[in-house]
């Protein structure tokens, strides 16, 4: 595959030009090679082979710290302090016909502008956990369950009084049956076709306005529909050109049998890390959300600013965070 004459003379729109380097890079990474390989390489491979059964554990810690301070500074502006930190941890197990595959998700990040007090900017708390067993050739029978919720209050800034969500407020809980394709250690498609998706509202004010999709004064939803959760993820890169990357991508996407089936829930997480050094690393973070039941506040009178009492409506969520800090491999 030529990478320089695609990047160079391919694409030119930047929308679609981020899309097309993440299918390359997939493609790239997954695909066969007739290059040679060194000795080394040969051995390397060989080793990552035998380790292949039994438990394979590792993640990644970053802190990401950004600052700005402004004395007499003509052209204006405000003084500011962002703190970013992420962890990201897994624990997969292979033996015979067995797999048994588990992450953590932990982020929590915070921004001060000015004389204003922290606001907080991420907040995850995500464990997933799938068990399988070989069926036939690299698919498995396998059963997932999955938690989300948070690890602190959230407010619709600069509002600092009433909450928009808490710990359990909301907090997802999903359990799956169906079939795993896991064509090599990287990569995998789970799709279910019967799948428990369950949403906790346990703030009692939340809950009686009904927040997140349950009804008012509920403190929890269930529903019954279709899953499917594709998850590429790897650090160990043999490729020159890719060789200092990590990179995990994990797309869910659920549908609600009984309700409105057309509007999938869809939750895309990317984790795009770049080591600079042993410690050093320049990380992307992103997170798109849309999920029908999830009402947000929006600027219904179009002045520029969304004020107490405007509607609220069903909207893509996406989140983006890109620092350079400290990260720590283990």
């Amino acid at each position: 595959m030529n990478l320089k004459k695609i990047f160079t003379h391919g694409i030119t729109n930047p929308a679609i030009n981020c899309g097309v380097m993440i299918i390359v890079l997939i493609v790239y990474a997954t695909g066969n090679t007739s290059a040679q390989v060194t000795d080394a390489e040969k051995q390397l491979r060989a080793v990552t082979t035998d380790t292949l059964q039994g438990w394979r554990k590792g993640g990644v810690v970053t802190l990401s710290v950004a600052q700005t301070s402004l004395t007499n500074w003509a052209s204006g502006g405000q003084n500011s302090l962002s703190l970013n930190g992420l962890f990201s941890g897994f624990a997969y197990y292979k033996k015979g016909k067995t797999a048994w595959d588990n992450t953590l998700d932990l982020g929590y990040g915070l921004l001060k502008q000015g004389d204003e007090d922290f606001r907080k900017t991420d907040d995850k708390i995500e464990f997933v956990s799938k068990f399988g067993q070989e069926a036939f050739g690299k698919f498995y029978y396998s059963a997932l369950a999955s938690f989300k919720t948070q690890f602190s209050p959230g407010y619709n800034y600069p509002d600092r009084v009433n909450k928009i969500s808490d710990i359990f407020a909301p907090a997802y809980l999903m359990a799956a049956a169906g079939l795993d394709y896991k064509p090599n250690p990287y990569f995998s498609v789970f799709l279910a076709p019967i799948t428990g998706k369950f949403t906790f509202v346990t703030d009692e004010t939340l809950s009686d306005a009904g927040a997140f999709g349950v009804s008012p004064g509920e403190t929890s939803r269930s529903e019954i529909g279709g899953y499917l959760r594709a998850v590429y993820s790897r650090a160990d890169f043999k490729s020159e050109f890719l060789k200092n990357i990590t990179f995990t991508t994990k797309l869910d996407l659920f549908s609600n049998y009984t309700n409105n089936p057309q509007n999938i829930d869809v939750n895309w997480d990317v984790l795009l890390g770049m080591k600079v050094n042993k410690f050093l690393t320049v990380s992307l973070v992103t997170q798109l959300i849309y999920d029908d039941d999830i009402m947000v506040p929006f600027d219904s009178d179009d002045n520029g600013t969304i004020a107490a009492g405007e509607g609220v409506k069903s909207k893509v969520q996406f989140k983006e965070i890109l620092g350079v800090g400290f990260s720590v491999k283990f």
